[in-house]
C-alpha cells in the first residue's frame, strides 16, 4: 500500500500549493469490463484543474470572459496503474510543476480514497492564449496563482521577444 498523499507536492516552481478533488465513479463512467474508461481519467484532470484554480482565488471562466486569456492545452500524459471501478471514490491531487508567463504544466496523482492506491498519475501542459488562440504573455495579476516569480517571468519574456501590447512575438 502505498502512503497517503503529503499536502505539498515539490515543484520546480515556488508554487508548491496542491488541491484535492474528489470525483465518485459514476456507472456511464465505466466501459464493458467494468473499470473506467481511460478518456475519462483525462476529464478528471480538466476538473481537477478547474477546482485548483478556484482554490488559488480564480476561475477559468473569469479570466476568459474579464481577460481574454485561453488556457489551452498542448499537451496529455496519464500513465495507468490499476483500475478504477464504479463507485470508486477517486482523489485527483492537483499541483503546478512548471510554469512561466507563456505556459504552465499542470501534474496530476490520482488515488484511490478508501485503500490510498495509486490509480493513475499524469500532466497536461498549456499554452497561454488571447481570444484569437494566438499565443500570449500572461498579465502580471495572474503570476501568483501560478507561481511565475519576477526573475522568470523577465527571462520568458527576453526569450520570446515579447511584445508590448503582451503578444508573443514570432
Amino acid at each position: 500500500m502505498e502512503p497517503n498523499i503529503p499536502e505539498e507536492q515539490p515543484t520546480q516552481t515556488p508554487n508548491t500549493k496542491s488541491c484535492e478533488t474528489r470525483v465518485r465513479v459514476r456507472y456511464a463512467e465505466t466501459d464493458q469490463m467494468g473499470v473506467v474508461y481511460y478518456a475519462n481519467y483525462l476529464v478528471w484532470m480538466e476538473l481537477a484543474r478547474t477546482d485548483y484554480c478556484r482554490a488559488m482565488g480564480i476561475r477559468y471562466r473569469d479570466m476568459e470572459v474579464d481577460d481574454g486569456i485561453l488556457i489551452v492545452v498542448s499537451e496529455a500524459n496519464c500513465q495507468y496503474r490499476r483500475p478504477a471501478r464504479y463507485d470508486d471514490e477517486v482523489i485527483v491531487t492537483t499541483w503546478i510543476s512548471e510554469a512561466s508567463t507563456r505556459g504552465m504544466r499542470v501534474d496530476y496523482d490520482m488515488h484511490e480514497a478508501v485503500s490510498g492506491g495509486r490509480i493513475a498519475k499524469g500532466y497536461t501542459k498549456h499554452v497561454f492564449c488571447g481570444r484569437d488562440v494566438r499565443p500570449m504573455r500572461l498579465p502580471e495579476k495572474y503570476w501568483a496563482v501560478f507561481g511565475i516569480e519576477e526573475k522568470t517571468a523577465i527571462k520568458s519574456n527576453l526569450v520570446s521577444g515579447g511584445a508590448s501590447d503582451g503578444r508573443v512575438a514570432g
